[in-house]
């Protein structure tokens, strides 16, 4: 009773939690086990619009072919089941260091969904999956800096990995008191502008979109996250890595996958991620990586053996996002209270091309792409 007074406490005031260690953390990889990933359907998409808290986004990360980067995303937040706030963030990388990247947030009013909750419309903001469930449409007009007009369309199937691709958090994992799911389409391809105050910017290209699910206080079900988005002219790769805090035993889930057009090659839950050499920021002592290796093993479909591996030198950084400066008030009020969280996001986009080296069923071949990386620090 205690433990659930705490743990009741932990939520409303953000306060720490107590050390329930890793048997109150079921890993997705138990899934993965059985299930090593399942392709998604249309229903797959769905918003859950949670009535605790929660925080739920739909991220679409966009390489254009004319070299520039880009990113839009709706969050959608509760807070205690009181206070539900939407934001629309759009973000246009600078990669001149005179020049700031253009990042905007707008929080959103008169936030809704379609009826079937695959479709997230607020005043002034849309983003619309198509009938058939290959498609969506991202319309933002909220902040005249960056007006979003872009069409994604999925070339290689989605998957999440397991049945549900869900972590579940709680001491009665029957009964979880959180959970956390990624589900992803990491093969798309990315056409149509944000227009800014210097003309329209065009992102033809490729993209990945990942809609996610932390049903629980963001600092509560991880410490430290690690993304990988390498986007190939056969293979797009990523890698979703994040380690709770010592309260879940300091566990560490990764979920992994290859695609290829029309092809999930493999995904599981047998990735890894090596920061093979990092520095000490002097800001903040967070260990910022400097060269990188992510791994994949598994199997085809159809039960051939899968390797691969990129690594290399992630350059200068491209963005260090100091979380607690930029993040809407309402997420302040979730993270703030909490002691010896101090949430810091590095950006990666390497301008040398780096190699992925895949072995399907002992034939290697090794492809050149483009890399978007992301280590994020939140608590030791």
């Amino acid at each position: 009773m205690f433990k659930w007074a705490q743990q009741q406490l932990a939520n409303v005031a953000g306060t720490k939690e107590p050390i329930y260690g890793p048997e109150a953390i079921q890993s997705v990889a138990v899934e993965a086990e059985t299930t090593p990933y399942t392709e998604l359907t249309r229903d797959d998409l769905k918003w859950q619009a949670m009535t605790s808290t929660s925080v739920e986004t739909q991220s679409f990360y966009l390489m254009a072919d004319n070299g520039q980067l880009g990113f839009a995303q709706v969050i959608y937040s509760n807070v205690a089941g009181i206070h539900t706030t939407c934001q629309f963030n759009c973000k246009l990388f600078s990669f001149d260091s005179s020049k700031p990247h253009l990042w905007c947030s707008t929080q959103l009013t008169n936030p809704d969904f379609s009826e079937d909750k695959s479709s997230f419309f607020a005043d002034d903001c849309a983003v619309e999956l198509s009938e058939d469930g290959t498609t969506y449409t991202i319309k933002s007009m909220n902040d005249d800096r960056a007006i979003v007009n872009l069409t994604i369309k999925r070339a290689g199937p989605g998957f999440q990995v397991g049945k549900t691709g869900k972590t579940l958090f709680g001491t009665d994992l029957k009964n979880p008191w959180g959970t956390m799911r990624h589900a992803f389409w990491p093969r798309c391809t990315a056409e149509g502008t944000i227009s800014t105050k210097e003309g329209p910017v065009d992102f033809k290209g490729k993209a990945t979109y990942i809609m996610a699910l932390q049903g629980m206080k963001p600092h509560h079900a991880a410490a430290k996250w690690n993304f990988v988005d390498f986007q190939g002219p056969t293979y797009t790769a990523v890698v979703m890595n994040f380690t709770t805090p010592p309260s879940y035993g300091s566990t560490e889930v990764t979920i992994g996958g290859i695609v290829k057009d029309g092809e999930i090659v493999m995904a599981n839950c047998k990735s890894t991620v090596t920061h093979t050499k990092s520095k000490s920021d002097g800001e903040n002592g967070w260990p910022e990586p400097e060269t990188i290796k992510y791994t994949w093993t598994g199997t085809t479909k159809d039960g051939k053996p899968v390797e691969a591996s990129l690594e290399g030198a992630l350059e200068k950084r491209l963005d260090r996002i100091d979380v607690m400066a930029e993040v809407p008030g309402f997420v302040k009020q979730i993270v703030s209270s909490a002691a010896g969280t101090k949430p810091y996001i590095y950006q990666y986009y390497p301008q040398q091309k780096l190699t992925l080296k895949i072995k399907v069923d002992g034939q290697e071949v090794s492809e050149q792409g483009t890399v978007f990386a992301e280590s994020t620090f939140i608590s030791e």
